[in-house]
């Protein structure tokens, strides 16, 4: 499982524990499952999809960076 938090500076929009997360990067879409190397990315607006329990979930979002690490996608949005 991937715990994936959707947060901006003012409170945590979104925290869930996923099977894959799907993020619209700067340079083009990507796909996050367990066990990805940690990294740091800038996002644009779009949608981010996730996979929880077999079910596809989207959630739109503001431009902002997804940091990943430790089985845990961190999605920082202005």
């Amino acid at each position: 499982m991937i715990r994936l938090k959707i947060i901006s500076p003012q409170k945590e929009l979104l925290s869930v524990d996923a099977e894959l997360v799907e993020l619209p990067g700067t340079l083009g879409r990507f796909e996050v499952l367990k066990d990805h190397a940690p990294l740091i990315s800038s996002t644009e607006a779009g949608i981010i999809r996730y996979v929880q329990a077999g079910q596809s979930h989207e959630i739109e979002c503001q431009p902002g960076f997804v940091e990943v690490r430790n089985n845990c996608v961190t999605v920082c949005v202005g």
